[in-house]
């Protein structure tokens, strides 16, 4: 019971995370009247992207990731909000929409951030 209230609390935090970055930058934005239940089905393709793609991608580019000394991980990021985008709204019809790369990656770092610190404050991370 409590794993599937730390997934759900995951979920919701996830969801606030993509967002805040709509909210903040002027690339990324959600069309449609309801907007929390678009939030909640995006960050659901985000986790899912990110659990099976994102594996996949990141092998592929572990050269790339040593080389920049972990930074390319934040394009990684960026792509994986951006594939979320696309499917969600071209594939689903969701109205989520990431105008380009930067943005994403922007995006992205904006996820990461707030999901975090909302993880650590409400205490979500996952433990050892």
């Amino acid at each position: 019971m409590k794993a599937l209230f730390q997934l759900l609390l995951r979920w919701a935090i996830s969801a606030a995370g993509v967002g805040v970055a709509a909210w903040a930058l002027s690339g990324i934005s959600i069309d449609g009247d309801h907007r929390v239940w678009t939030l909640l089905l995006v960050a659901l393709v985000l986790g899912l992207v990110n659990s099976i793609i994102r594996p996949f991608i990141s092998a592929m580019a572990c050269g790339l990731i040593v080389l920049t000394l972990g930074l390319f991980t934040l394009v990684i990021n960026g792509l994986m909000l951006w594939l979320a985008s696309y499917i969600s709204d071209h594939w689903l019809g969701l109205g989520f929409h990431v105008d380009g790369l930067w943005s994403a990656v922007l995006g992205a770092i904006i996820v990461s951030v707030f999901s975090f610190l909302v993880s650590t404050f409400v205490g979500a991370r996952k433990k050892d």
